[in-house]
């Protein structure tokens, strides 16, 4: 027998939506049986990327015209009627677009985006295009439609829409949604919101969270959820009847046969025997049934239908109920455990720190002892003794050894590891501060300008906007913003940074669009243009990294663009025009094969492509089996994760450096060999680096060497890579009689200003 299936809906109302949103959201479901049953339920959700009241009319313009052509049509199935209705919506809008500031050109797509669902019984049918998106949750798991027209927004040239067909059951939900408010939230609080919510209650909880971030424009958001009909009546079994004689109680007029008399005569002695038989049993069965009924006893439960979603509840409850008692079971055996060992005697814990305070110093005495140096002369028996000096500070501390005591002996152990291991401590200089910058900034990424203007830019995620930071005059410019008007349409939200050429800084935002900044002078002014790259809106929202190669001469001002495409699995490589305007050729292949590229964190071009991938660092381009070198430096550094890659010097040639992000530390390795150089952290536990979210390297004037300017979520630090001391917790200070006169102290006054 077949699930019959009632849909709960939900959606956000006309009047409580945001003002600049566009969208129209249209939920029809037939009254008439007959309607029901052949063309289904219509469920509309039509978006715009722009705001207005213009806009606003021609969604609404859509949405009415699907409506009423799909119902209208009779002439085929449902898969073939929407595809129509889609067209003829599209038609429509491209004959009245002007009316709405929608000037149509062949070759243009158009802002207006169309989510159209159709369900019959348990037959899901899904077309998106444009700017809109469907999404399926099934068993808590949240699967995206397929959506192959998300560049080919209303009006369109030769629109031909794809409907998908699928089904549709009990527990799983449905989500029209506007791809502005999925890029505010993202697609987990979307998940987490319809299986834990109503349908209602999980659209007005979205559109409150998406108010509640500053989310403008396009808005909507339709949610549809599958649930069981239950069976509320059940029929009693229908017991058949004899029906009554013909002519009942009328005299029998006929003959009557001496053989029939003789018959009745004995039939009807024998009815009066079974009759005389049952009253003497029924006398008796009558006594017992009162007998029994003067006992105590309960009636029987009534007999209940229940459906699949709440047998599934109380399974759910089941479960539950047992991991509950399994991690009770858990927490007492840990509390026992726990107990036990602080039953141990403190004298024990005392001796077992004592012991390792012992090793640690022996340890020590061993490497570096007067006249002796094993770093130097014997590296491996260094490594032994120095690992068992690191695993017994542990111990020691485990044991209660006072921290007076263990803090100069780590000192010691981990200045004879860093010598090893070349690892070199350096000093950093905050050279630009956004914390009290209003609105709040999060930084998110960080480049060096081009050539003839050297100066770090920052992206920032939480004000949706790059920055210029200039740290001669301790000054941040605005140069892009999300929202700003410029070359007939608005700036996207910035997602990725690249340098071109000479003189051009390259940001691709939310909608895979390209805009060239320029500067014009030193004091942050400049021009912003947009470059238009063939095919940029079939990139999708999962582009990995941008860059560029300069093609000729620098004096040319034209470069090559790389783009990371995980749905290519290809590094994709445009040529420039002539004139260096845009990108307007097909692109090409970079990568040998096509491969995986969607964990790709961070890309370096310097005539190789190098790739900061599943946190490894390699070579792609030419394709071989470089990679860096073991360093052997597992006890202090169990994990390596490379994030972020940095290089100045040309291909082939110098060194390339890598962000560890496991580590909080910089490392360098050769190009031609990846063979290992020296690693770089902050002196005295500064935490900077554990939270970087970029960073490059500036090559020293002469044999100096170079310097990392770096960035983490709020400032942006310079760090030359040179090793500065690090003083010895608990060493003697030097005698005052050592030490240097101290100069006189100046105060100055309390008005005065300093000067700059």
């Amino acid at each position: 027998m077949a699930v019959r299936l009632q849909m709960k809906l939900g959606y956000v109302a006309e009047q409580d939506r945001l003002p600049d949103s566009p969208d129209t959201i249209r939920p029809h479901e037939p009254a008439v049986g007959a309607v029901l049953r052949s063309k289904g339920s219509l469920y509309l959700l039509v978006t715009a990327q722009a705001e207005g009241h213009r806009l606003r009319d021609a969604t609404r313009l859509v949405a009415d015209t699907i409506e009423s052509e799909y119902y209208y049509d009779e002439s085929a199935g449902i898969r073939v009627c929407l595809q129509k209705a889609i067209r003829n919506a599209n038609k429509r809008l491209t004959h009245v677009g002007d009316r709405y500031g929608l000037g149509y050109e062949a070759d243009a797509n158009g802002p207006v985006g169309v989510a159209a669902a159709v369900i019959r019984g348990n037959e899901l049918y899904v077309a998106t295009v444009g700017p809109a998106e469907a999404y399926l949750i099934r068993q808590a798991r949240l699967s995206t439609l397929p959506d192959p027209h998300r560049e080919r927004g209303l009006p369109a040239d030769g629109l031909e829409p794809d409907v998908w067909r699928g089904e549709i059951a009990v527990g799983d939900s449905l989500v029209l949604v506007s791809p502005n408010l999925m890029e505010k939230l993202g697609p987990e609080e979307l998940k987490d919101a319809l299986v834990t919510l109503h349908p209602q209650s999980a659209m007005e909880h979205l559109h409150h969270r998406f108010t509640a971030a500053d989310g403008s424009g396009s808005d909507g958001a339709l949610a549809v959820e599958a649930t069981e009909v239950a069976a509320t009546v059940k029929g009693r079994t229908l017991v058949p009847v004899r029906p009554p004689e013909p002519l009942a109680g009328a005299p029998e007029r006929s003959p009557i046969p001496l053989a029939d008399t003789v018959g009745d005569g004995v039939a009807a002695v024998s009815a009066s025997a079974q009759r005389a038989r049952s009253a003497a049993g029924g006398a008796a069965g009558r006594i017992v049934r009162r007998v029994q009924d003067m006992l105590p006893g309960r009636s029987p439960q009534r007999r209940r239908v229940r459906t699949a979603t709440s047998r599934a509840e109380t399974q759910r409850r089941a479960a539950t109920a047992i991991l509950a008692l399994v991690t009770i079971g858990a927490v007492l055996a840990t509390g026992v455990w726990v107990a036990g060992s602080a039953g141990k005697s403190p004298r024990s814990s005392l001796t077992a720190a004592q012991n390792a305070l012992e090793a640690i110093r022996s340890d020590l005495a061993k490497v570096s002892g007067p006249g002796i140096d094993l770093i130097r002369d014997d590296r491996r028996q260094a490594v032994e003794l120095l690992a068992d000096a690191y695993q017994q500070l542990d111990i020691a501390q485990r044991g209660g050894a006072p921290s007076g005591t263990l803090a100069p002996l780590r000192a010691e152990v981990l200045k004879g590891l860093d010598a090893l291991y070349g690892i070199v401590p350096v000093g950093s200089t905050i050279a630009f501060n956004f914390a009290t910058a209003k609105p709040p900034v999060d930084i998110a990424g960080l480049i060096r300008g081009p050539d003839r203007d050297p100066v770090p830019y920052v992206l920032d995620r939480q004000g949706k906007a790059v920055y210029r930071v200039d740290p001669r005059t301790k000054k941040a410019t605005v140069v892009l913003r999300a929202g700003q008007a410029a070359a007939g349409t608005t700036v996207g939200v910035p997602r990725l940074m690249a340098v071109g050429g000479t003189r051009d800084l390259l940001v691709l935002d939310s909608r895979n669009t390209l805009w060239r900044w320029r500067a014009a002078d030193s004091r942050g002014r400049g021009t912003l243009g947009r470059v238009r790259v063939n095919g940029a809106a079939s990139w999708g929202a999962d582009v990995r990294g941008i860059g560029t190669f300069i093609r000729g001469t620098p004096d040319q001002g034209l470069y090559n663009l790389y783009v990371v495409d995980p749905s290519e699995q290809q590094v994709l490589v445009y040529t420039p025009a002539a004139d260096g305007s845009g990108y307007p050729g097909t692109p090409t292949g970079r990568l040998s094969t096509a491969q995986v590229v969607d964990n790709v964190d961070a890309m370096l071009i310097d005539g190789d492509i190098y790739f900061a991938q599943g946190g490894a660092a390699r070579r792609v381009v030419p394709q071989s089996d470089w990679k860096p070198a073991d360093i052997g430096d597992q006890i202090i550094h169990p994990t390596t994760r490379f994030t972020l890659l940095s290089t100045y010097d040309a291909k082939g040639a110098g060194l390339i450096y890598g962000y560890d992000a496991a580590s909080g530390r910089i490392v360098a390795y050769q190009k031609a060999d990846g063979s290992f150089v020296a690693q770089y952290r902050l002196a005295n536990g500064d935490p900077s680096w554990g939270n970087l979210r970029g960073f490059y390297v500036v090559p020293g004037p002469a044999s100096a060497p170079p310097t990392i300017v770096w960035v983490d979520g709020l400032r942006v630090g310079v760090s030359p890579l040179v090793a500065v001391d690090e003083p010895i917790p608990g060493a003697a200070s030097p005698s005052p009689s050592a030490s240097p006169p101290a100069s006189p102290r100046v105060t100055p006054k309390p008005t005065a200003k300093p000067r700059r």
